[in-house]
């Protein structure tokens, strides 16, 4: 669909530059929206999995012996992704555990810690190793040291270190394209979402849905370092104190998506005006 026969809203969000977001990304997630499957297949299955959901829910939730599926359950993601989710969708996927690592190894290594997050997935298969679960577990690892939130403290943007930060570039990931590949991300997550409460232990995939909340906490910390509070205004997911079930997931699940995309934007920008100031300089020191 051409910019001319977008509508007018669409039109206004893809040129609305208030709150950070790289290019490609919103370009991936305008031509998601474009999908014809969000409008018509995501409300029905949405539907069927989400009362398919609570009823696992429920069922995960009682005295009953725990069981788990990782390996299975990763296989099976990977499956879905190569054979029927839209590239766009999987190039959002792979963004969100770059934009995630980032922001956390940014937090880490300006809190004078040491937690290093290595998830920087560029192809479909290499989600297979337990890349969702541990997407989640080095989440919690990091907040288990990254200790008093007094550490986090305001720094000029000269004193920021960014030696564990990788920039998200596009050319990098790599996608066998199919004919078959037509699910948008939202239609996606509705099918995953029931192999993650089934084949997750039942504290495993509660904590992993309330991990979501944890974004308040990460702006809080950030925004402290870069002296910009307003950032935690973008996180829709907060209060990590009070624990949720799976209602209203889907919503969640995709503002976290925001969130990671909204922050690693506004910290590339800091970090790439750092860079061009400390060639400013060098030049000038050269020509003096």
């Amino acid at each position: 669909m051409t910019i001319k026969n977008q509508s007018a809203f669409i039109r206004a969000i893809a040129n609305d530059n208030s709150l950070p977001i790289e290019k490609a990304a919103l370009e991936l997630w305008i031509k998601d929206l474009e999908n014809p499957f969000r409008w018509t297949l995501r409300p029905l299955l949405q539907l069927i999995f989400a009362l398919l959901l609570h009823v696992t829910w429920f069922v995960k939730r009682l005295p009953l012996p725990q069981f788990s599926g990782h390996s299975l359950l990763q296989k099976m993601i990977c499956w879905f992704c190569k054979h029927l989710v839209s590239p766009e969708a999987n190039l959002l996927i792979l963004r969100h555990f770059a934009t995630e690592s980032n922001i956390l190894n940014f937090l880490s290594e300006n809190s004078g810690q040491s937690v290093v997050v290595d998830l920087y997935p560029k192809r479909i298969d290499d989600m297979l190793q337990d890349t969702f679960v541990k997407h989640d577990q080095e989440l919690f690892d990091a907040f288990l040291h990254l200790g008093d939130v007094k550490n986090a403290q305001n720094k000029f943007y000269s004193a920021i270190t960014w030696q564990r930060w990788q920039t998200i570039d596009m050319a990098d990931f790599k996608l066998e394209r199919k004919a078959s590949q037509v699910i948008d991300f939202e239609t996606a997550h509705a099918l995953f979402m029931c192999l993650f409460c089934f084949l997750l232990k039942r504290d495993e995939y509660r904590d992993a849905i309330n991990g979501f909340n944890l974004d308040q906490s990460i702006a809080i910390r950030i925004g402290r370092i870069i002296n910009k509070p307003e950032i935690v205004e973008m996180a829709y997911n907060k209060y990590p104190h009070y624990l949720v079930g799976p209602w209203n997931l889907s919503q969640r699940f995709l503002m976290h998506g925001f969130f990671t995309e909204y922050l690693y934007a506004e910290l590339e920008e800091i970090r790439l005006s750092a860079v061009g100031k400390e060639a400013d300089n060098e030049q000038i020191a050269d020509e003096s």
